[in-house]
This record gives structure tokens, C-alpha cells and sequence, in this order.
């Protein structure tokens, strides 16, 4: 027997192979199948439920794929030998039920089984993610997920310029702009999306403006209006993920009731002078539900006890800081990755160069997100909320 021959001869030996209707049967009693092909030929087709993974990495990253060892595995190549090589190597790696796919895919396709044409990044896409494409955690499926995704950010200021920036980096597909301001030339000290050249501009156009020229994957959706409740839930029903980075207290109260209402996570993040403040609140989230604003603070304080930036200042570099520490968890949230700041408060003080972690516990008694049940509605908190004139 030729080298060759003898190899395989051993690896058929210990390795179980299985016709593609047995391994369709185990696969809907819980099997995993693992196609290992190249990219190239996956474009070509490959079966639904398959996790794709490619020979040359699958030592590295099927550990974190598939963490219980006692899985059984369905290892499928085109023609069924690399799929022997590859099932030995799992087998090395201590998974104990391993098998491979006799014929591999060309005998699954050729027995009408069923099989779909994945969706592929383009050239351009995958030069443009390729470090994203890297990480396991991401890679092609997840970088997909990631241009199908839609983020709405409340404010393109100090904290949505970072953080809408970034997003639009990232490749985030849809992302909705919501301010009816204008740039002023005050804003270019923190907000980094704007320019000299478009003071004046609505601050919707010129963070599009310049979202389109960083990445033109990414669909811009802009509101200059302001958001209140007559028109909040329209807005919010379109989008995956909301971003407040408001700087008042009526919108901060709005966003919070809004996205308790619709389930939508709330990645809220604020900032004085020196000091910022980031969690997630997502009442709704099926494994680990939090509280709301509403669980820390009720209702809002009393007129002119809650200054704004524009009468107290703010480090400019803060609010980049804690945008991009914004953008961070909705990549988590929308990748299902990490352990976003669910029932957490994350506290940066700039002065100090310090991280502090708080617990957040859900209030049962919250009118909005507690065990209550019915929605108690909007309020306006417009004129409580306004600083005395002075």
C-alpha cells in the first residue's frame, strides 16, 4: 500500500464514518456538524445548520466554538478525507464522539439533502473586517449579523460622535441619528464627528456626511426632530439597539420608558466634568433581565439642581471615552459575546485614571419595569426638568 493509502486505512480504523442520512438524523437529535472546507468551496453551498470553521484554524477555535467535549461531531470535508484528518485532530483535542462524513458533501448534495448558498462578504468587505474576520468570536457570520444590525443613537454630541463613529467602523448596517440641533463651534471640543467646515449644519447631516466617508456600507437613518412621546415608539420599533447619549434629563426619562415598554436594550452612558458613567439596562433580556433608570432614580430632581455641560463643563476627551466604551457594548449585544453591564454601573474617573464597578439591583416596586404589569405611560417632564431662568 502507498503511504497514502495506509494513512487513511488507520484513520477509517478509529474514525466512524457515516452516510449523509445518518448524520441528517443525528444532526436532529442534537449532533453538530463541522463543515471544514475552505471558504471557497462553502460559497458553493453547504448544509444549513453546518458551523463552518475551515481546516486550517479548526484546532484554534473550535474549543470556544464548542466547549462540551462529550458533543457528538459530524466532521464533513467535499469528498470525505480531510474530514478524517480533521475528526482525528478533535479527537486529540478530547472530544469524545466524533465522526466523519462518508462521501462528504458531494455525496450529502447528491442525495437531495437539504444545503444552502451562505451569504459572503465581497472582496472588499472582507479587506475592509479582515481583522474583524480574525476573531472567532466574530468572523464572516458574525461581521453579516453585524451589516444586518441597526443601532439608533440619541444624540450625535460629546457621546454619539464616538460611538456613531466607531459603530459605522465596525460595520453596523443601519445606524438612526437623532438630534434636531445644529454643529456649534463650542461642539468641536468633544464631538468628534463634526468639523470647523459644518458649523451651522444640522448635526444629523454632518455626522452622516461623515459616516458615509468613513464607511459607505453603512445606511444612515437621521431625525432631526425632537424626540418625545408622540413619536418615540415609532422611532425605537425599527431598531435593535438603543444608544442615550442625551445630555437632558426629559429625553434621559423618555429613552428609559421607551425602550422598558418595547424590550429594546438601553446602553446608557453619562458624564460630569471629569467623571463618566456607563451600564445597560435591559429589563426585558431573556437570561439576565435587569432594572431601569427608573430603578436608581424614580423621578427626576427638583428644577436647576442638575446642570447640564454647558453650564459646568466637561473634560472633552470624556465623552470619547465613554462613547467608545457605549459602542463596545452594543458589538457585545449584538454579537451575543462577553457579558454586557447588565445589573452593573461602570464609574471613570479621568483624574484619578481609575475603573470602579457598582451593583445595580432591580427595584420590584418600579412603576415602569417592576412586577406592577401595565405600562403606566409617558410623561412630560419638560418644564420639571427646565433650569430657573436666570
Amino acid at each position: 500500500m502507498k503511504g497514502m493509502e495506509r494513512r487513511l486505512a488507520e484513520l477509517k480504523s478509529v474514525i466512524p464514518e457515516v452516510e449523509p442520512s445518518e448524520a441528517d438524523s443525528l444532526l436532529k437529535q442534537g449532533a453538530l456538524l463541522v463543515d471544514v472546507r475552505e471558504a471557497d468551496e462553502i460559497a458553493n453551498g453547504s448544509p444549513n445548520a453546518a458551523l463552518r470553521m475551515g481546516r486550517g484554524y479548526l484546532e484554534l477555535r473550535i474549543e470556544e466554538r464548542v466547549p462540551d467535549k462529550d458533543k457528538t461531531l459530524v466532521v464533513m470535508c467535499a469528498g470525505g478525507v480531510r474530514s478524517l484528518f480533521a475528526a482525528e485532530a478533535l479527537q486529540q483535542l478530547g472530544y469524545s464522539d466524533v465522526r466523519s462524513l462518508a462521501g462528504g458533501f458531494n455525496r450529502w448534495k447528491n442525495q437531495g439533502l437539504d444545503f444552502e448558498i451562505p451569504r459572503a462578504l465581497s472582496a472588499e468587505a472582507k479587506e475592509r473586517y479582515s481583522r474583524h474576520l480574525l476573531l472567532p468570536e466574530v468572523g464572516e457570520a458574525g461581521q453579516l449579523k453585524l451589516l444586518d444590525s441597526k443601532v439608533l443613537l440619541i444624540g450625535a454630541g460629546g457621546l454619539g460622535s464616538p460611538a456613531a463613529y466607531y459603530l459605522a467602523a465596525a460595520g453596523v448596517g443601519t445606524l438612526g441619528l437623532v438630534d434636531h440641533d445644529v454643529v456649534d463651534r463650542s461642539n468641536l471640543q468633544r464631538q468628534i464627528i463634526h468639523t470647523e467646515a459644518r458649523v451651522g449644519t444640522p448635526k444629523v447631516a454632518s455626522a452622516r456626511e461623515a459616516i458615509e466617508q468613513l464607511n459607505p456600507d453603512v445606511k444612515v437613518v437621521g431625525y432631526e426632530t425632537h424626540l418625545d412621546s408622540g413619536n418615540v415608539e415609532e422611532i425605537f420599533s425599527a431598531y435593535d439597539v438603543i444608544v442615550d447619549g442625551t445630555d437632558n434629563l426629559p429625553t434621559r426619562y423618555l429613552v428609559n420608558d421607551a425602550c422598558v415598554k418595547l424590550g429594546k436594550p438601553n446602553v446608557h452612558a453619562a458624564v460630569y466634568r471629569f467623571e463618566g458613567q456607563l451600564t445597560v439596562f435591559w429589563p426585558g433580556h431573556p437570561d439576565n433581565p435587569s432594572g431601569c433608570y427608573r430603578c436608581m432614580f424614580p423621578n427626576p430632581p427638583a428644577p436647576g439642581s442638575a446642570p447640564s455641560c454647558s453650564e459646568i463643563g466637561v473634560l472633552g476627551i470624556l465623552p470619547g471615552v465613554m462613547g467608545l466604551l457605549q459602542a463596545t457594548e452594543v458589538l457585545k449585544i449584538l454579537l451575543d459575546m462577553g457579558q454586557p453591564l447588565l445589573g452593573r454601573m461602570l464609574y471613570y474617573d479621568a483624574l484619578r485614571s481609575s475603573f470602579s464597578e457598582f451593583k445595580l439591583k432591580k427595584n420590584p416596586a418600579c412603576r415602569y419595569c417592576g412586577e406592577q404589569g401595565d405600562f403606566p405611560g409617558y410623561e412630560d417632564y419638560a418644564q420639571v426638568c427646565a433650569a430657573p431662568d436666570r
